[in-house]
């Protein structure tokens, strides 16, 4: 099935930094992605309701032909990955396994940060990941809950001054912690990264798991022989559960990209 696409679904627009990867890292690979913005955020809502969300769009990339699909949302690799796998047999890439071990081969003192959302940081599975590496290790957990609405309202919010106020808040956290390395722990907050940078210091080095995720995709697909042999670019499709007007510049924005076709779907209630 080296013809079928690779399916990349999140809660919104936070997604689309891993997309962005994997597009510049697999550009001959036909792909399609939902963002999920009609219930987003995911992070404050139940196991349950998160696993439901993560089945019913596990359902629609399906439908759509995908040969494997990437998880490019932290709160639903780290709540949803054993449902999803239970009922679903084509590789299923997450971000939380991938993303710890280049933040523990990052660190030099053993003392990380995690940021999240209320449902990842509550699940510990970015410390459970990084003490299965080592069980010496430090792990600091806070969840920024408002991130990710900010990180939705739009590109005029991913530096401002409001938005800074909030992460001097939430970052009180890691005073006297000595973290050398924070770990990004929601695919929105890259899109925070000036005002995170900004304010947890220049010491703290900065964690995500956009690029390292696309190494771990192809490397899936080479593993599973599903990597395309065509030489053509690849195709594009995106759905998004909610207004097209509001999607397509923050897409745009991200990506990089001029006059993307995006379409509206809707998934489940």
């Amino acid at each position: 099935m080296t013809d079928g696409k690779i399916g990349v679904f999140d809660s919104g627009i936070g997604g689309l930094t891993v997309l962005k990867e994997i597009i510049n890292y697999l550009p001959n690979e036909d792909i399609i992605y939902f963002g999920d913005g009609k219930r987003t955020p995911y992070g404050g809502k139940s196991k349950e309701t998160i696993e439901l969300f993560a089945l019913q769009s596990m359902k629609f990339l399906v439908s759509k032909g995908t040969k494997a699909v990437v998880i490019a949302c932290n709160t639903v690799s780290s709540n949803a990955m054993d449902a999803i796998r239970a009922n679903y047999s084509i590789p299923v890439i997450g971000v939380v396994s991938t993303t710890a071990q280049l933040a523990f081969s990052e660190s030099r003192n053993k003392k990380i940060g995690v940021i999240g959302t209320k449902a990842t940081i509550e699940s510990c599975a970015y410390e459970k990941a990084l003490k299965s590496i080592d069980k010496s290790v430090y792990v600091y957990q806070k969840s920024c809950p408002l991130f990710v609405p900010l990180a939705e309202e739009g590109i005029e919010w991913w530096d401002d001054e409001i938005t800074e106020m909030v992460a001097k808040r939430y970052f009180k956290f890691f005073n006297n912690t000595d973290i050398d390395t924070l770990i990004l722990g929601c695919t929105h907050y890259p899109l925070l990264k000036k005002i995170i940078k900004r304010t947890i210091g220049d010491n703290v080095n900065l964690v995500d798991s956009a690029l390292i995720t696309a190494r771990k995709t192809k490397v899936m697909l080479e593993q599973a022989k599903l990597l395309t042999t065509d030489k053509k670019k690849g195709s594009l499709e995106i759905y998004t559960s909610d207004s097209i007007e509001r999607f397509l510049p923050l897409c745009s924005a991200i990506l990089g990209m001029n006059n993307i076709n995006i379409q509206k779907c809707d998934v489940g209630e």
